[in-house]
């Protein structure tokens, strides 16, 4: 065999693994959503489900095997269960906020290199700084990006802008007057030192911590 047909034969067949290997994954990652949304949707509804139960239900429906149940039981259960959560009294969404906002702030907290600030408020350092730092009613000029915790971005500037630290929201307040010009930080801000349980109109919900990258490049006193 020719050196260069083996060679482009191994190029082929590394090609075609990759390209196998990758059909696999997006399977197994669009399996493994289904089940990722609903286990959450489950978790609430059902908190003490028997999930052997549910996974030997859901593999015999799936291919098609006989089933344990009558399809006439199955259809009693699901309406007398469904009923039961009819008659429920709907959780609060400040509830489903706050507990989504804890969870969120719990990861986040996690990461290698974060450490947390008074009220909460959780720093990464991007870049060191070693200028001066503004004081409590002083000015800051920044250059930042805001995310919501999906990671969309709501708001952000492309050249350095001055803000005066009394007129921002208390996060802001209470980190940058820690942050040394020429720095760049990501900060986690929880909602209580954000926008809280008012949010800000259709743009930020009640209790949604805010994600800023925020580069210093001037402050005063």
């Amino acid at each position: 065999m020719s050196r260069y047909l083996f060679l482009s034969l191994c190029v082929f067949f590394s090609v075609a693994q990759a390209a196998e290997k990758s059909t696999e994954n997006d399977a197994r990652d669009l399996a493994y959503s289904l089940g990722a949304s609903l286990g959450e949707r489950l978790r609430q509804e059902v908190p003490d489900l028997q999930l052997q139960a549910l996974v030997e239900g859901l593999q015999q429906a799936y291919q098609g095997k006989p089933l344990a149940l009558r399809d006439e039981q199955i259809e009693q259960i699901l309406a007398e269960h469904e009923a039961q959560v009819a008659e429920r009294p709907a959780i609060p969404q400040s509830e489903v906020a706050l507990e989504n906002e804890q969870r969120f702030l719990a990861k986040e907290k996690a990461k290698p290199g974060v450490r947390e600030l008074a009220d909460g408020i959780l720093l990464t350092e991007l870049a060191p700084g070693t200028g001066v730092k503004a004081g409590p009613n002083g000015k800051v000029q920044v250059v930042y990006v805001g995310r919501l915790p999906d990671g969309s971005v709501f708001d952000q500037n492309s050249q350095p802008q001055w803000f005066s630290l009394d007129s921002v929201i208390s996060g802001w307040r209470s980190a940058l007057q820690q942050m040394p010009v020429g720095a760049k930080w990501r900060l986690v801000i929880p909602s209580a030192q954000a926008y809280g349980a008012d949010g800000a109109g259709d743009l930020i919900a009640p209790f949604t911590p805010l994600v800023f990258e925020v580069e210093l490049r001037g402050a005063t006193g």
